[in-house]
């Protein structure tokens, strides 16, 4: 396993962490995920350990808690060899307080991320939403305090525009609270939004990617393909309205070039989904998820390996769009794409 700095810290993480959105699933989202338990939590963290894989994402939304209770139980014991990073700020009840990063509710939420992982520490903990109604300095001096308690030891954000991530690092600065190292952001071959301008800003603040959902929402497992009906067995059927919305043909213009690598390496699509991902600019880790070890390992398949520089350039032509507004009049010019070129 390669291990790669997180942003702009002295922490080293996996380049593939294991996301545990399936551990205690219920819902109408978590369940149609997956309903692991602690036993079948146990095996997939052994198969993790054992391949280097050593951090583990959750939320206090995943299940109502049970994603970090299952977790927390199947780590029992080897805290010392895993890496827990958890996040806060989204809804988890009706309370006046359930929600939002207030001084108030980020004291909970720590002290009740901490009860169910079992844990005295966190080792990155994330905002998974911005809060317009909370000032940043609230924000970060509550995170400040919980840093210097020692019960948090890093902390990131989750799905927060540019300016929003910038401001918050902006204010850290002036105050001298601790900065973001992390961005837990939506990135695919099929979901490039990240690269028109949170990429550039992480690659100029020191703030790394850390990718959910890189196989674009189960759409590039290999078993959706151009003129054949969805799976039985996919999530699409039940959780598609949840995730970011793809273009039928956009995505198999993608797929297509998928298969034709796969049968140039003998790499599974999903492998070869995820390597192209791990090439990219400010990418630290990459979560990947699994129901049953045989996905687990499939996933795992995606290191050790680099795709030719060929195959690249033809994911990334396949799966290019054209730039939102405000960047697309200029990319166009060629003397304003001198000044600014693209980072990828």
């Amino acid at each position: 396993m390669e291990y790669r700095r997180l942003g702009a810290s002295g922490l080293l993480v996996p380049a593939l962490s294991f996301g545990t959105g399936t551990f205690g699933g219920h819902g109408p989202l978590f369940g149609a995920w997956g309903n692991t338990d602690v036993d079948q939590a146990r095996r997939l963290i052994d198969i993790c350990l054992d391949a280097g894989v050593t951090m583990f994402d959750t939320a206090d939304v995943y299940s109502d808690g049970a994603s970090e209770q299952v977790l927390g139980a199947a780590v029992r014991g080897r805290h010392d060899k895993v890496l827990l990073a958890t996040k806060a700020s989204l809804p988890t009840g009706d309370g006046p307080n359930d929600a939002g990063s207030s001084r108030a509710r980020l004291l909970a939420a720590c002290d009740g991320a901490l009860r169910r992982l079992g844990t005295d520490h966190l080792d990155l903990f994330q905002l998974h939403a911005f809060d317009a109604g909370t000032p940043i300095e609230e924000v970060l001096s509550t995170l400040d305090d919980l840093v210097r308690a020692g019960k948090i030891r890093y902390i990131g954000v989750s799905n927060f525009a540019g300016w929003q991530l910038m401001k918050s690092l902006g204010v850290a600065e002036r105050y001298g609270y601790p900065r973001y190292v992390a961005h837990q952001v939506h990135y695919s071959l099929v979901g490039r939004d990240y690269e028109w301008e949170l990429l550039p800003l992480g690659l100029d603040q020191g703030v790394g990617a850390i990718v959910w959902s890189p196989l674009g929402w189960g759409r590039l497992t290999g078993r959706v393909r151009r003129g054949e009906p969805l799976p039985a067995g996919s999530r699409l059927h039940a959780t598609a309205d949840f995730g970011p919305p793809v273009d039928d043909e956009y995505l198999y213009s993608v797929v297509d070039v998928l298969d034709e690598i796969a049968a140039e390496t003998g790499r599974a699509v999903p492998q070869i989904a995820l390597n192209w991902l791990l090439s990219r600019p400010t990418v630290a880790s990459v979560i990947i998820g699994a129901r049953d070890e045989t996905q687990l390992r499939q996933n795992l398949g995606a290191v050790g390996w680099s795709l030719t520089a060929d195959q690249r350039t033809r994911l990334d032509t396949a799966s290019a769009r054209t730039a939102p507004y405000p960047y697309f009049p200029y990319y166009r010019q060629d003397g304003f794409a001198r000044l600014n070129p693209p980072p990828v």
